[in-house]
C-alpha cells in the first residue's frame, strides 16, 4: 500500500478487497508504516484511510479499523465507493468515523452559466440537470450546509430547489439539482426586456415570500452582525466620526426573525415552467429587509457604478436596464409610486451599501490599479455626502403588504380619505354588504383615518396602513388601521356626555364616541411602535 504524510496528516492508500484472508496482514502493514513515521520523528496527529480502490471490506476487515481506531482516535475514511460506504454505513461504523464517500467527476467546459452568486456559478448540465459548483476548493462543508438551509426554505414556503448528489468538478465539489426548462431573470432581461414588469413583479413576490417568512430561533444567522463586522473594519477610514455615526445607525436599525436571501439577484432567480424559484441558498439569514436591498443595490449599481461594464459582465444586460430594473423592483416592494419615498430609502440603502462595498474593496481591490483606486474614490466620496444629511437608517416596511389585495397603505394624509373609503367600499360591495351597514363602516372609518391624518405624525407626515378582512360567508368585516405616529389610543378618552346642551359641551370626542356605537367592537393596541386600532361589524 502506499501512503504519504503532511503536515501531521498520514493517508494510506488501500486497495482491493480487505477480508478474512488479508485483514490481518493489511493491520500489520498499516501498524508498520505509522510506527516508521513515529520512529522518523513524523508521528501522524491524523490518520486517514484512502479507499478509493477498495471493492468488498468484510467484518474481518472492519475489526483491524475498529483495532486502528482505538489506537489512533482520529481515524478518517475517505473516497469511499456506494459499495463500501453502505457496508460502513449498514455496520455504524459512519457513526465512528468521519466517513467522506467517493464523488464521480464530471466536466462543466462549455456548459452554459445559468446562475452566479458571491461563492460560486450554475451551470446547466444537460437538458433537465443543473450544477452549481463552488468556488472553495474544500466546499463540503458549504454544500451540507446550503443543504440544511435549502431544506428548512421549501418547508417554511420558499419556492427553492433541493441537491440530490454531490459531484467533484475540477478541484472543487458541486452540488446537482434537477430544474426543468429553468431560465434566469437575468437572461429573460438579456433577451426579451419588453418582459421587464413581468420580472419586476415576479422578483418582488418571491421578496415579499421570504421577507414574510418567521423563522424558528437559531435556524438561521443574523445578517446585520456580519454586516456590522464588515462595516466596522472601515470607521476609521472616514472622516469626522462619520464611521461612528453609521455603526450606530446600523445598530439601531431592528432585529427581527424574518427570513432574508442576502444575494437576491436576476441571476439567482429562474424560471422553471411557470414557478420562480431562488436558488443559491448559502447566504440565507434572519434580519431587517435593509440588509437584503443592501445586497440587490450593489448588484445592480454599487459594483459597477464606476466601471458600467462590469454589470453587463456579469448579469448580461446594460447598467440602463440594471438600474431600471432596481428602481422598480424597489418602488413594487414598497408598494408606492412616491419618488420621495423612493429616492429616501434608497438613500438609506446606498449608505451601507457603500460601507460594504469599502470593505470588499479593502480586501479585493489592487492599490497599485488605476481602476480600483479610483473605483474606491467614487464610493468613499458618495459615502461621506450621504452620512452628511441621513440621519437614520429605518423605514417601514410591512412585509408582504404590497402584495396583499386585503392592504391598502397611503400617505396618512386627508387628501387620501377617498382612496381609503373607495378600497373599503369595494371590499364591502363584494362581499353584498347592505347600503345602510356601508354608509355606517365608511362613517367610522372617515373619523378613524381622519383622526390618523390629523394628529399622529403632526407636524410631520407618516403613512397609515388600512386592513379589511372577511369572515367566513362573509358575516362580518374586521378593519384595522395602523400608523406609526406618537403612541395615542383613542378609546382611553373620557366618552363625551351628549346628554348636555350645545353650549356646554366639549369640542372633540364626538368621532370616537360615534365609531365605538355605530361598530360591533373597537380595540387599541400600541405593538412593535404602532398604533393599531380595529373595529368589527357584523355585516
Amino acid at each position: 500500500m502506499d501512503y504519504e504524510i503532511e503536515n501531521g496528516e498520514c493517508v494510506i492508500a488501500l486497495r482491493g478487497r480487505i477480508d478474512a484472508d488479508n485483514a490481518a496482514k493489511t493491520e500489520e502493514e498499516i501498524q508498520a508504516i505509522l510506527t516508521g513515521c513515529a520512529d522518523s520523528g513524523r508521528a501522524a496527529g491524523k490518520v486517514i484511510l484512502d479507499v478509493a480502490e477498495v471493492d468488498y471490506i468484510s467484518s474481518a476487515g472492519l475489526r483491524a479499523m475498529l483495532r486502528l481506531k482505538k489506537r489512533f482516535p482520529v481515524t478518517d475514511v475517505v473516497n469511499a465507493s456506494p459499495e463500501v460506504y453502505e457496508i460502513l454505513d449498514m455496520t455504524g461504523f459512519t457513526d465512528l468515523f468521519r466517513v467522506e464517500k467517493a464523488y464521480r467527476r464530471i466536466s462543466v467546459d462549455g456548459c452554459e452559466v445559468i446562475g452566479e452568486g458571491y461563492n460560486g456559478k450554475v451551470y446547466r448540465y444537460g437538458g433537465d440537470i443543473v450544477v452549481k459548483t463552488y468556488k472553495n476548493a474544500d466546499a463540503l462543508a458549504e454544500i451540507k450546509h446550503e443543504r440544511e438551509v435549502a431544506r428548512l426554505a421549501l418547508i417554511l414556503g420558499v419556492p427553492t430547489a433541493i441537491s440530490y448528489d454531490v459531484v467533484r468538478v475540477g478541484d472543487s465539489y458541486g452540488s446537482v439539482f434537477e430544474l426543468l426548462n429553468a431560465r434566469s431573470f437575468s437572461k429573460i432581461l438579456a433577451e426579451e426586456p419588453e418582459k421587464m414588469d413581468f420580472c419586476v413583479k415576479e422578483y418582488v413576490d418571491v421578496l415579499k415570500k421570504i421577507h414574510s417568512i418567521k423563522v424558528p430561533e437559531g435556524k438561521l444567522p443574523h445578517i446585520k452582525e456580519k454586516e456590522l463586522a464588515s462595516i466596522r473594519k472601515i470607521v476609521n477610514t472616514l472622516p469626522d466620526g462619520l464611521g461612528e455615526k453609521l455603526v450606530k445607525m446600523v445598530e439601531e436599525i431592528p432585529d427581527t426573525d424574518r427570513m432574508v436571501h442576502g444575494d437576491c439577484h436576476t441571476k439567482n432567480i429562474l424560471m422553471a415552467g411557470d414557478e420562480a424559484l431562488l436558488i443559491d441558498m448559502d447566504t440565507l439569514s434572519v434580519g431587517h429587509p435593509i440588509f437584503e436591498l443592501v445586497h440587490m443595490y450593489n448588484a445592480y449599481v454599487g459594483y459597477s457604478e464606476y466601471d458600467p461594464e462590469i454589470v453587463r459582465e456579469f448579469q448580461g444586460y446594460s447598467a440602463e436596464v440594471a438600474h431600471e430594473f432596481w428602481r422598480r423592483s424597489l418602488a413594487a416592494y414598497l408598494g408606492t409610486d412616491d419618488e420621495n419615498v423612493i429616492n429616501s430609502v434608497e438613500e438609506k440603502v446606498r449608505c451601507v451599501s457603500y460601507a460594504k462595498l469599502l470593505s470588499w474593496s479593502e480586501r479585493h481591490s489592487d492599490p497599485g490599479n488605476t481602476k480600483d483606486v479610483k473605483t474606491r474614490a467614487l464610493w468613499r466620496a458618495r459615502l461621506i455626502e450621504l452620512l452628511g444629511h441621513v440621519d437614520s437608517l429605518l423605514f417601514d416596511v410591512e412585509c408582504g403588504e404590497a402584495a396583499d389585495p386585503s392592504v391598502l397603505k397611503v400617505e396618512a394624509a386627508v387628501e387620501n380619505l377617498e382612496k381609503v373609503l373607495d378600497f373599503i367600499n369595494a371590499k364591502l360591495d363584494a362581499a353584498g354588504c347592505s347600503e345602510r351597514t356601508k354608509m355606517q363602516i365608511d362613517l367610522a372609518a372617515e373619523e378613524i383615518f381622519v383622526n390618523i391624518a390629523s394628529y399622529a405624525y403632526a407636524p410631520g407626515k407618516g403613512d397609515a396602513t388600512v386592513r379589511f378582512e372577511l369572515a367566513e360567508n362573509n358575516s362580518e368585516a374586521t378593519l384595522s388601521f395602523t400608523d406609526g405616529g406618537r403612541p395615542f389610543n383613542p378609546l382611553a378618552a373620557a366618552e363625551p356626555d351628549v346628554t348636555l346642551p350645545v353650549e356646554e359641551r366639549e369640542v372633540g370626542g364626538l368621532g370616537i364616541f360615534l365609531t365605538g356605537k355605530l361598530m360591533d367592537d373597537v380595540f387599541y393596541e400600541y405593538r412593535g411602535g404602532k398604533n393599531i386600532l380595529t373595529m368589527k361589524k357584523k355585516l
